[in-house]
Parts: structure tokens; sequence; C-alpha cells
């Protein structure tokens, strides 16, 4: 099996939970190329002399050199056992394209940068002072090797001046040492056999640190591939516990919220079987159940007394119940079971019905075991059914999936992990 074939559908897991990993999953996936050439990318502004640079050292003229911007995507070439890339010019490309190369060649595909600055250009700017910084920790944290390339020296016009300008940007490289070089140097030295200006070029002194770093490469290579994994493993550890705390409190706020409307229903529904014993047992014959007649019409009855007071009880009781409803968010009904009238769309209507109740019909739904049972698993039904429940639902399903997946890319980095050591 092709190694990226087996890299790729495991940086996705990977990449599901921790999009902001893409470049380091893509550095990964380069370092699993084992055998690969180490690379060396130069490194600098437009103009400063990188692509002659990289002509010298490789002893062939294969990189574009032009006074005008010639470099417009990543230019490489291999020689001596080394892949050499030539980036575009730094802030060349006000479009920021060419910057997107030379960001791409710098921290995905190079094992070594050569950070080139020409010394007529005086110290550095801002943006190069942040870039070299910036490279100075990668290398601290990764083992990467930035050397300091300082070019064009030949342009200086003396000795005293390029120690001026030398000291100035030392001062700013952060601990890096420079390398004083010149391609023009060089070139005629090796164009006219003259040795001294070949020395006098620095190429060669820069040519056998170069030597010396290569052979740091695979060690470097190793390391980074341990800090890699090792940053990117810490994360997701830290995401799955933030998941795994997330549902652990999701799933205690449903127990106890549950549990808070349970026993407070369970309250509810005691307190109105006390108040309802009173006038559910009565001994006798019932008045409530003598119906009236036609001239009872304008007169005040027994049995219009007791229906109204029986009348009042169940209203107060469906009061109380409402209450602990909507202080729990269980009023309306779920959109499924919404009819055209909105009066009738309430848990209380679908529960409790819009009947007439008598004394026979409080004594069973509230006095009564079975009544209260069957109360108390209606009114949880619709409980479950709220919108609240339904969205808290649905975070609890969210922080487990989110735990899942997070699983699944520990599990694939695990195996990335062992595939890079194999």
């Amino acid at each position: 099996m092709n190694p990226q074939d087996f890299f790729d559908p495991l940086a996705s897991e990977v990449l599901a939970v921790a999009p902001t990993r893409a470049h380091d999953l893509a550095r990964l996936r380069v370092l699993a190329q084992r055998h690969a050439a180490p690379t060396v990318t130069v490194v600098g502004k437009y103009n400063h002399g990188k692509s002659r640079l990289l002509n010298e050292l490789v002893g062939r003229d294969v990189f574009a050199v032009a006074d005008r911007r010639q470099t417009v995507t990543l230019s490489e070439h291999h020689h001596a056992e080394l892949r050499w890339l030539d980036a575009p010019g730094l802030d060349a490309d006000v479009a920021e394209q060419d910057d997107g190369h030379a960001q791409q060649a710098i921290w995905l595909h190079a094992d070594i940068r050569l950070f080139v600055h020409a010394a007529k250009e005086g110290e550095l700017d801002a943006a190069e002072r942040k870039l070299l910084q910036t490279l100075r920790e990668d290398q601290l944290r990764t083992r990467r090797q930035t050397l300091f390339v300082l070019t064009q020296v030949d342009q200086m016009s003396d000795e005293e001046q390029l120690a001026k300008v030398s000291a100035a940007i030392e001062a700013q490289a952060h601990g890096l040492a420079l390398h004083p070089v010149s391609a023009t140097r060089h070139r005629n030295g090796v164009e006219g056999g003259k040795q001294l200006l070949l020395n006098k070029s620095g190429i060669p002194a820069l040519q056998a640190l170069l030597r010396e770093v290569v052979q740091q490469v695979p060690a470097a290579r190793q390391h980074e591939q341990a800090v890699l994994f090792a940053d990117i493993g810490e994360q997701l550890q830290q995401q799955q516990a933030a998941a795994q705390a997330q549902w652990q409190a999701l799933q205690q706020r449903q127990q106890q919220q549950r549990q808070q409307f349970e026993q407070g229903l369970q309250s509810v529904l005691e307190s109105i079987h006390q108040d309802l014993l009173p006038i559910v047992e009565l001994q006798g014959e019932d008045p409530a159940l003598t119906p009236d007649t036609a001239a009872d019409e304008f007169r005040l009855t027994a049995g219009k007394r007791e229906r109204a007071r029986i009348h009042v009880a169940y209203s107060r009781a469906c009061i109380a119940i409402r209450a602990h409803l909507i202080q729990h968010g269980v009023e309306g009904l779920p959109a499924d079971q919404r009819t055209s009238v909105a009066s009738l769309d309430t848990v209380m209507v679908a529960v409790m019905g819009i009947s007439v109740k008598y004394r026979a019909d409080l004594r069973r739904r509230f006095c009564e075991p079975a009544g209260q049972a069957q109360l108390m698993q209606s009114f949880l039904h619709y409980y479950e059914l709220s919108e609240d429940q339904q969205a808290l639902q649905q975070a609890l399903a969210q922080a487990q999936s989110e735990q899942q997946a997070n699983t699944r890319a520990l599990e694939a980095l695990q195996r990335l992990r062992q595939g890079a050591s194999a």
C-alpha cells in the first residue's frame, strides 16, 4: 500500500475534530516519506539574490535569475542527494499568491532553511524580523535549522561598511550566525580558476556547513515527528476530556431537572389529593348527580352548589398542576400533535381533557393510586417532549458524538504514530 493511501484516511479522522492541525498533519504527511531527500529551502525578499545563490550552491544555472520578479511559484531541483527549493520572494506579489508559495516552502517542505538578506539593503525590515523570530522559535521546537545567509556582500563599498551592516543585522538575528556570501565572486572564481576569490565568496564555507547540517536531518525529522504527534495528541486528549466533562454535566443536568420535575409534580399531586379528600369522601347520595328541572333554571339548588364546589376544586387542581408545568417549560404540545386551534394545543388539555368533571372523576384521577400513576406517566411523557428537554437531549447527543469523534481521532493518531515508527 502507498504510505499516503494509509496516511490520508487516518489524517481525515484527526482533521474532523482538530481542523487547526491541518498544517501539522500536512507536515507529518511529508515526514512520512522517510526516504525522501533532505529539502533545502531558500527564503527571503524579492531581489535579494536567492536564485543566484542556489545556482552557485548546486553548481549549475538551474534557477531563473532576473532583475524583475521571475520566480512566481515553487521551483525545485535535485542535486547531490538534496532537494533544493527556490521560493517566490516574500511580499513580491501584492495579491499574496507568491507569499503563499513561499510559506509552503518554508513550513511544509523545508528541512533546512536558508534565510537570505542582501547586505546592500541594510537592516532587516519588520516583516523579515518577524519571520526570522518565528523561524528561530521553530528551530528550537522542531530542530529544523535556519542558516542566515547575507548575500551580495561584494556590493558593499568597503569592509568597514560591511562590518557595520553585519553588526546591525546580528543584533536583529536572534542569536543566528551570519554567513556572508557573494555569488558574483564565486562565479568569477569558478570561471577564472581563482581559489582565493572562491574562498572569499563564502560559498565553499556555506557548502561545508550545509553538509554538516544535512547529516542532522534524519534525527531532526524524528524529533519533529515526535513533537507534532505529541502536540496533536495533547490537543485531542484535552478535547476528549472537555467533551466528556460536557457530556457528564449535561447528563447530570438532565437527571437533576427530571428529578426536580418528578418530585415537584408528585408533591403537587399529593397536595391536590389532600385538598380533595373532603370533597370526594361523601357519605350517602351525591347531590351533584341530581339533575335540575326546568323549574330549577333560576334557582340555586343543592346540585348546582355541589357541582360548582367540584368545579372550583378541579380548577384549583388544574391551576396548581399548570403552574408546575410552566415552571419546567412543559406547556405547549409538540409540533406533530398540534391542531388548528391554539387553545387546545396544551399539555393540560391533552392529559386532562375538556369534559365536565364529577366527584367520581376527581376521586379516580387524584385520589386513587392508579389515577395518580397515570397522571404522572402522562405528564412525564410531555416533559420529555418539551422544547427544553429536546434541546438538552440534542446537546447530549452532540457531546456524545464529539466524544466518539475524538476517540476515533485518537485511535487514528496512534496508528499514524505507529506507522511513522515502523
